[in-house]
């Protein structure tokens, strides 16, 4: 079964389970093997890091033949932590696999501009960003050069990768957006390496704001290590949206 999740990532070591820390797939399996009084192992779409939001996080799990989608949504809600919420259940097939099976996850990164993102209701969720952003139309320009395939080499935590992996990651969407007193940058493609978001709005925050220059975003993109990237962005700004799958998975329309 297919488990659509949203989680508020604050108080959570990320989502991988840990044996001494609280994460979402810990908490999750833990309402899991409640229900079905056995073990249980939940498979997560993507593993967000310590402090990461999400508003479509996937999963999949086994269930017994007992159980369908719309009950177990309900029983799971009536159980997890306030912060947990399973937005959607669907059935599957039984080759569905949340990360394997996936054709595209797409993030948003919100970034507070305005005085009003120090408020307590908006700062756990928005990057404060302490310096002035000079040329917020620098944003734009720098994020469209990320379509296509690109070697991320530049933007990705070393060593998080297998030696043979090549860092290639196909974007077909990127963009800002000014939204009431702040800015959010959307990225959607195929995979995304660890920190991969947090590095490039790290980096493009630092052009706008004119501490680098524009043309060295190129130069990370064709460099073959991070030693020249910007400090990634603080965890809590960062939202996984959604995650997309092909339709022949799914047992009902969705």
């Amino acid at each position: 079964m297919q488990l659509v999740l949203q989680y508020d990532g604050s108080r959570f070591a990320g989502w991988q389970r840990q044996p001494a820390t609280v994460t979402v797939q810990g908490a999750v399996e833990g309402v899991l093997e409640r229900l079905f009084e056995r073990r249980v192992t939940l498979i997560g779409a993507g593993r967000t890091d310590a402090g990461v939001h999400a508003r479509g996080q996937v999963a999949h799990v086994r269930v017994p033949e007992t159980w369908n989608a719309s009950k177990l949504r309900r029983a799971l809600n009536s159980l997890l932590p306030h912060d947990v919420w399973i937005a959607q259940a669907h059935n599957v097939t039984d080759q569905f696999h949340a990360r394997y099976s996936a054709v595209s996850r797409r993030y948003t990164y919100q970034l507070g501009t305005d005085d009003e993102s120090a408020s307590p209701f908006r700062r756990s969720y928005e990057w404060r960003v302490p310096w002035q952003l000079h040329d917020e139309s620098l944003l734009s320009g720098v994020a469209a050069s990320l379509l296509g395939e690109h070697q991320f080499y530049g933007f990705a935590v070393r060593g998080t990768a297998p030696e043979t992996d090549q860092h290639r990651c196909t974007v077909t969407y990127a963009d800002w957006m000014r939204k009431d007193g702040r800015l959010d940058f959307t990225i959607e493609a195929n995979r995304f390496l660890h920190h991969m978001v947090r590095f490039l709005v790290g980096t493009m925050v630092d052009i706008a704001a004119g501490r680098r220059k524009p043309e060295s975003f190129a130069e990370l993109l064709s460099a073959r290590n991070n030693l020249a990237v910007s400090p990634p962005a603080p965890a809590h700004g960062l939202f996984l949206d959604r995650v997309s799958y092909p339709a022949h998975f799914y047992l009902e329309g969705v």
